[in-house]
């Protein structure tokens, strides 16, 4: 049984996406042991109570210092003991010392097809602004590893959504969840739960898989 965290801090659309996946069976072998999120308002921690899972909020905010912070953070998501780490839409910075102890184990969500408008700057609403704004036909979501860098991590799983003439952000934005991101969040999971990913050489190769 794969016990994983979610991290987030808003409304919690992947993770309400990740329960569901779980309930109907899309998700195989995995457990949610804890949300956690580092915004005491975030509705993803009404979801969780909802649900039965346990929610807590650490915020930076509480701490003298950000290493203090990091150092609390790690302490309690370690005493979950988790096996893998989800990024749900987390605007929190992932502490190097953390990204080390979890390697290949901490997966994010992006809503673009990495390399394409990621890295520094590029989140929520920004990502679909910079989509419009160059005018590009065609975008999507990436699940991939976390590592040291800004969205740089091996590349689990992308999938393209249109781009459609009169697109506002927020309009893109909702199709990008709705057709890519609570699509392949899931599959992702079910398939590091049933050992279906590995890494080799920096590339995330995925093995037996018929998508659903």
């Amino acid at each position: 049984m794969l016990k994983i965290a979610v991290l987030v801090s808003g409304g919690g659309t992947n993770l309400q996406a990740i329960i569901d996946a779980i309930d109907n069976g899309m998700i195989t072998n995995t457990e949610i042991k804890v949300v956690i999120s580092n915004n005491k308002n975030a509705y993803a921690l009404e979801r969780a109570k909802n649900h039965g899972i346990e929610g807590l909020c650490i915020s930076p905010k509480d701490y003298e210092s950000r290493a203090e912070f990091n150092e609390a953070f790690l302490e309690k998501l370690n005493s979950y003991e988790v096996d893998l780490v989800v990024l749900a839409g987390f605007l929190v910075v992932i502490p190097e010392m953390m990204i080390k102890q979890y390697r290949n184990r901490i997966i994010n969500i992006h809503p673009s097809l990495i390399p394409s408008f990621c890295g520094t700057g590029f989140y929520g609403l920004k990502v679909h602004e910079g989509v419009l704004s160059r005018g590009v036909k065609v975008t999507g979501a990436t699940v991939h590893f976390v590592d040291e860098g800004t969205d740089t991590g091996p590349i689990i799983l992308q999938k393209a959504v249109e781009v459609q003439q009169g697109d506002t952000p927020e309009v893109l934005q909702r199709r990008v969840m709705e057709q890519a991101e609570w699509i392949i969040m899931p599959q992702a999971i079910d398939l590091i739960a049933n050992g279906k990913v590995s890494v080799v050489d920096g590339y995330a190769v995925i093995t037996e898989y018929l998508m659903k």
